[in-house]
């Protein structure tokens, strides 16, 4: 298992694709409470055509759980370090959710590594608006959380809408069997810091630093992280285009175009028109 030791943090790392050819290489940022083995499938479609390094963040998966609390600044210098760990000074960044968020801060911190960045169903925090405050969702009872859950993958998503859907359904049933996985003690203090970390986020000011490229990916019907959102970084950027797809915060698995158009905009720098 690969790991590295990060003043005490031991970061669980893998790299996916083929690392000796000239594939675009990507670092990927998971989301909240998302590890290497949940994102799998994600983490798959982009190693067929990028070489792809991802690492499960401080407090998740097999990484360790050190002492919080942890901030946004603390997840960007984890990857940043992971960077320098395998030896890449520059790279695309793919930041999918909270990864979104890492994403923003380790590009305006240092912008000088980011070749390119794609930011999916993500927020800037502050006057560019924030993702829900899931640590919320802890307050409420069992039946309201799954009900209120269900809405902010997709607004569209009630009751009747899933008993017609099963595709969308079956998008729910895995994100609560997720939420129900019998977790240690450890796991479920990791996974509250990290939502305790997505509090502090505001890039709003700061996103002017960056002058890559970025594409910002956005679900028409996310209840995270809405359209507006993405609107707000995108116009803060210097060189950035926003994309709108039918679906939710899972927009990537309800519209196919999302990963098809992140890639290519990976290995071409074309970016899709998709606003409407």
């Amino acid at each position: 298992m690969p790991v590295f030791d990060r003043d005490g943090v031991l970061i669980h790392h893998e790299m996916f694709g083929d690392a000796d050819g000239e594939r675009p290489r990507v670092l990927f940022l998971n989301g909240s409470g998302a590890t290497l083995e949940s994102a799998a499938p994600m983490i798959g479609y982009l190693a067929r055509s990028c070489t792809v390094l991802a690492h499960d963040q401080r407090g998740l998966g097999r990484t360790s759980v050190p002492p919080g609390p942890y901030s946004m600044a603390d997840y960007a210098s984890d990857a940043a370090a992971l960077l320098d760990h395998v030896g890449w000074h520059t790279c695309a960044v793919f930041g999918i959710s909270f990864g979104g968020m890492v994403a923003q801060e380790f590009a305006v911190t240092q912008p000088d590594r980011v070749e390119k960045m794609v930011l999916f169903c993500t927020s800037g925090g502050g006057a560019a608006g924030s993702s829900y405050p899931l640590h919320e969702l802890a307050r409420l009872e069992p039946a309201e959380r799954a009900r209120r859950g269900a809405l902010l993958i997709d607004t569209r998503f009630t009751s009747g809408w899933l008993a017609d859907h099963p595709d969308d359904a079956a998008i729910v049933r895995v994100q609560n069997e997720r939420a129900a996985a019998p977790k240690s003690p450890e796991q479920v203090r990791g996974e509250r810091m990290q939502l305790a970390a997505r509090i502090g986020h505001d890039v709003a000011d700061r996103l002017g630093r960056i002058t890559s490229p970025v594409l910002v990916s956005a679900g028409r019907f996310d209840g995270i992280a809405p359209v507006t959102n993405g609107a707000a970084i995108v116009s803060r950027l210097a060189d950035a285009s926003l994309a709108v797809y039918e679906g939710g915060h899972a927009f990537s698995l309800q519209d196919h175009r999302a990963m098809r158009d992140a890639v290519e905009f990976l290995l071409s720098g074309v970016r899709p028109t998709r606003v409407s």
